[in-house]
């Protein structure tokens, strides 16, 4: 049975809050070496997604997809998600998460691990700026989303977390 929660951030750190997803997972990263955490998950940062990311599900219990969003709720979407059924295209740049999903299928001959997706809100995706101030204050509420989620990650709890969230 696998153990691992693969946690993917997908974003550019050079654009304003487009930065969310790699700092969300760079937190991550340190609150689970202090807490000795740090086996039960595999965090990978890219500036988008893609067809290679589909091997990074195998042997996974769970993937959960981080990104920022312009069109996103305030302060953030969190919802489960399924392969993009069908061909995917045939581009290998820039896949959406259910794309992935759907290589892996393809691949694997198998369903994907249960996925999710956390999506902040961002106002400002500049080139060379920081986070806005809104930016920042999503980044905090979606902080407490993700701690939330990995004190807990169980596929039935985090349906129910999506469920709440009107998604």
């Amino acid at each position: 049975m696998p153990t691992e929660i693969v946690v993917l951030a997908v974003g550019n750190r050079s654009r304003g809050d487009d930065a969310i997803g790699p700092l969300l997972l760079e937190r991550l990263g340190s609150e689970l070496t202090a807490k000795a955490r740090s086996g039960e998950f595999s965090l990978i940062e890219d500036y988008q997604l893609q067809i290679e990311h589909a091997l990074d599900l195998q042997d996974k219990r769970l993937a959960l997809f981080i990104d920022a969003g312009s069109g996103t709720p305030t302060p953030l979407d969190f919802y489960a998600l399924g392969p993009e059924r069908g061909p995917v295209a045939s581009s290998t740049h820039a896949l959406s998460p259910q794309g992935v999903l759907e290589v892996y299928r393809q691949f694997a001959l198998a369903e994907p691990p249960p996925a999710f997706v956390l999506c902040v809100r961002g106002e400002c995706f500049d080139l060379g700026e920081g986070l806005s101030q809104p930016g920042q204050a999503h980044f905090e509420a979606a902080w407490r989303q993700l701690a939330l989620l990995c004190a807990r990650p169980d596929a039935g709890l985090w349906r129910a977390m999506a469920a709440t969230r009107g998604h």
